[in-house]
C-alpha cells in the first residue's frame, strides 16, 4: 500500500512539472517578436547614415569603388574580371530593370564578394518622384529582382543612391520631398566624394585617369563614382591604372559590406 502512494504522489508531481513546462513554452513562444530576437536586430538606417558619413572623413586612406547603371552584359563582365584579379570587392549600384534582364551577371557579382546596391528600377527621374509610394515602390521592386536573381527572399540593400545623386540640382526639389521616405524602409542614400566623370563626356583614358585623380586630391576617405553601363566611355579600360594609381598612394579598398552585414541584407 505505500509503495502505491508514493507512486502516486511521484505521478502527481511529475503531472505538475509536464503543466509548468507546457505553460512556459506557450508564454515563450507567444513573447512579442522583438522581445525574442532583440539580438538580430538589423542596422537602423541612422546607423547607416553615421556610418556613411564617416567613410568621408576617415583618417585612413580607404578607397570604396562604386559602380552604377549596370548591369550591362558588354561590360560588367569586364570589370569583375579585373577586379577579381586585383583582388578587390566593389559595390554596384544596380538598376533593377537591367537586373531583370541580366540576373547571371548579378549573382556572379554577389558571388564573388561584391555589394549589390539599389540604384532604382527604371533610373527615370520623371517618373520616380512622382510621389514617395512611387518612389518606394521602385526601390522594392529593385529590392525583388536583385534578391531573385541572387537566390535571397526579402534582400534589401539598405543603402540607396539617386540617379545623378542626391546633391545633384537635377529634380533637387522632387528629391527633397521623398528622400525622408527612406527611413521608413530603413534605408539611406550615398553619394560620392571622387570620380573619373566617365559618364560625362566621351574622354580619354588619360583624361579619364586624371579626372580621378584631381577629385580624389587630399582626401582621406574616397567613395568613388564609376559607371559600368558603358553609355559614354568604357571605364575598363582605365580601371587598371586606376586601382594602381590609388595602391601607390597608399589606399586600402573596401566595400559597404564594411557598412551593412551580410544577415542585414534581410528586409
Amino acid at each position: 500500500m505505500k509503495i502505491f502512494l508514493i507512486s502516486k504522489r511521484l505521478l502527481y508531481f511529475c503531472l505538475i512539472l509536464l503543466l509548468l513546462f507546457v505553460l512556459l513554452y506557450f508564454a515563450f513562444y507567444n513573447l512579442p517578436n522583438d522581445v525574442i530576437t532583440t539580438s538580430s536586430n538589423i542596422i537602423s538606417s541612422e546607423q547607416i547614415d553615421i556610418k556613411l558619413n564617416n567613410i568621408t572623413s576617415s583618417k585612413e586612406k580607404i578607397a570604396y569603388l562604386t559602380f552604377d547603371d549596370g548591369p550591362s552584359s558588354h561590360l560588367t563582365p569586364k570589370i569583375l574580371d579585373i577586379l577579381k584579379a586585383e583582388n578587390i570587392k566593389a559595390s554596384f549600384f544596380v538598376i533593377g530593370k537591367y537586373v531583370d534582364i541580366y540576373p547571371g551577371i548579378v549573382k556572379r557579382a554577389y558571388e564573388e564578394g561584391h555589394f549589390i546596391a539599389n540604384h532604382s528600377y527604371s533610373h527615370n527621374n520623371n517618373s520616380l518622384y512622382k510621389n514617395s509610394e512611387v518612389f518606394i515602390n521602385e526601390i522594392k521592386k529593385t529590392d525583388l529582382a536583385i534578391g531573385n536573381a541572387i537566390g535571397i527572399n526579402n534582400y534589401s540593400s539598405h543603402i540607396f543612391r539617386f540617379p545623378n545623386g542626391y546633391s545633384s540640382s537635377i529634380h533637387k526639389s522632387e528629391k527633397k520631398k521623398v528622400v525622408n521616405s527612406l527611413q521608413d524602409i530603413n534605408y539611406a542614400y550615398v553619394d560620392w566624394n571622387c570620380l573619373n566623370n566617365d559618364s560625362m563626356k566621351k574622354y580619354s583614358n588619360t583624361d579619364l585617369l586624371n579626372n580621378l585623380k584631381d577629385t580624389c586630391k587630399n582626401k582621406t576617405g574616397l567613395i568613388i563614382l564609376m559607371h559600368d553601363s558603358g553609355d559614354v566611355n568604357d571605364t575598363s579600360l582605365v580601371l587598371k591604372d586606376s586601382i594602381s594609381y590609388l595602391k601607390s598612394e597608399g589606399y586600402k579598398f573596401e566595400n559597404f559590406y564594411k557598412i551593412i552585414n551580410q544577415e542585414d541584407l534581410i528586409s
